[in-house]
């Protein structure tokens, strides 16, 4: 008896931390989203361009910094891609952001990219 109360709470401590992952993954890319849309007049019209010093410039240093591992690298490509998989009509508007600001996240942000390979 004593047994399979145990097995059930390792069961819902191991559901818990599984949720809480979850959780992060998306905080991070709602923290992502947050920073790219600071761009949105340059992605939905291709106007105004950002310039170095704009908050959208600011936006793009502050995910290179955020972008400081690997682990990291990987949850902003995968928040980016799907991103771009959300507003595909603008993607290159959101693909050029980075270098338009004069900034390189590691990875080209391309909807071929593998997040997993090479960043």
């Amino acid at each position: 008896m004593g047994e399979h109360k145990l097995m059930v709470a390792l069961l819902i401590l191991f559901f818990w931390a599984v949720s809480l992952n979850a959780a992060t993954a998306t905080d991070d890319c709602t923290a992502v989203t947050g920073l790219v849309s600071t761009c949105a007049a340059f992605i939905n019209f291709a106007s105004p361009a950002p310039y170095l010093g704009s908050p959208c410039c600011e936006a793009m240093v502050s995910l290179k910094l955020f972008a400081d591992s690997t682990y990291n690298r990987r949850l902003v490509c995968r928040c980016l891609l799907s991103f771009i998989n959300t507003y595909n009509p603008n993607a290159t508007a959101i693909a050029s952001l980075p270098g338009v600001c004069g900034v390189s996240l590691g990875f080209t942000i391309d909807s071929n990219t593998d997040c997993n390979l090479n960043i």
